[in-house]
């Protein structure tokens, strides 16, 4: 059944944007970005995720969406959704944000995921479709797959996609949660295109997915996007002791060796009052040096503010060494 807009919410068509006089601050503010595969676009280097922003609320709506528009002023044109974020809500959100946006929502690339529970041939269009009606687009940026289902052949969803990239729905092809045996098997299905990114849980202390996919994504120049990159805060200074909020599944093993992570957490926030950087900034960069995407999460304009400040301070190669090293226990 569709969902009716509220009274207060013009109506749109797929694809239009309402122009304002709003003025949002260069892309410059975040930097250059990485190149996305073979298309000839820019990845941002930087970027809003948003499956921590609210539990879809009222009050958890509006502040997503003034996060959202504060993100877009300060120059952030990267942001992440997927279908099964809030149900749907996400995308609406986000494109509710889009349409009230000045030009520099033309500039962002929107990235949004088709669910685990869609990746049958059959189900793949209708998926897509509805993600466009709630983003209010006529073709999605960057269209991932959120997670592969060993119970449907990975060849069969990435052929599907690829008849939509042909009309035109889909600007680029990408997978998130993805082997490096299970990227070769989903390029060799694509025929006129190729994957151009695998979002992966990549941060300091959570490596495993993205080492394991780091070598064969820099052979074939695959972008790595990094989700989680300040594992749940605790690479921001934040849960330096006690207890930290439950999170993702694939995030259990963070929780089982707390104690620890956060023993080395606060080395790591020792030597980044030493090296004169927020301690976010350890983390980020560690991720960028290497040629990864950090997509972060916010809930609160202020959270964005924090993260662009850490952004802006970049250690040095030495400083990166001795995070890294910490990181790993091997500081002595």
């Amino acid at each position: 059944m569709t969902k009716k807009k509220a009274p207060s919410q013009p109506a749109r068509k797929a694809g239009t944007r309402r122009r304002t006089t709003s003025v949002a601050r260069p892309v410059s503010e975040v930097g250059p970005g990485f190149p996305l595969g073979k298309t000839g676009k820019i990845h941002p280097p930087l970027g809003l995720g948003l499956w921590a922003l609210g539990r879809w609320r009222p009050e958890d709506e509006a502040r997503t969406k003034a996060t959202l528009g504060h993100a877009l002023e300060r120059g952030i044109r990267w942001f992440d959704t997927a279908e099964v974020y809030g149900a749907g809500r996400s995308e609406r959100i986000l494109g509710d944000v889009f349409y009230r946006a000045g030009p520099a929502a033309a500039e962002a690339l929107i990235v949004t995921k088709l669910s685990w529970e869609h990746l049958r041939p059959v189900q793949v269009r209708p998926a897509l479709l509805g993600s466009l009606q709630r983003l209010g687009r006529s073709k999605v940026d960057l269209y991932l797959v959120h997670s592969p289902d060993p119970r449907v052949p990975i060849a069969e969803t990435m052929s599907a996609l690829e008849a939509l990239w042909k009309e035109g729905k889909i600007g680029a092809i990408g997978v998130s949660n993805f082997s490096a045996a299970q990227l070769v098997e989903a390029r060799a299905a694509l025929r006129e295109t190729d994957v151009v990114v695998n979002q992966v849980l990549y941060n300091l202390f959570e490596r495993a997915d993205g080492d394991e996919v780091l070598p064969y994504c820099r052979q074939e120049g695959i972008l790595i996007e990094a989700y989680t990159p300040l594992a749940r805060g605790l690479l921001a200074g934040r849960y330096l002791s006690g207890s930290i909020p439950v999170g993702p599944a694939r995030s259990t093993g963070l929780r089982e060796q707390l104690p620890e992570m956060q023993a080395r957490a606060r080395r790591l926030h020792t030597l980044a009052e030493e090296a004169g950087v927020p301690m976010a900034s350890l983390a980020l960069h560690w991720l960028s040096e290497r040629g990864i995407a950090p997509l972060f999460g916010a809930s609160q304009p202020a959270q964005v503010d924090e993260v662009l400040a850490a952004w802006a301070a970049r250690p040095t190669a030495a400083v990166l060494a001795r995070a890294d090293a910490i990181a790993l226990g091997h500081d002595g």
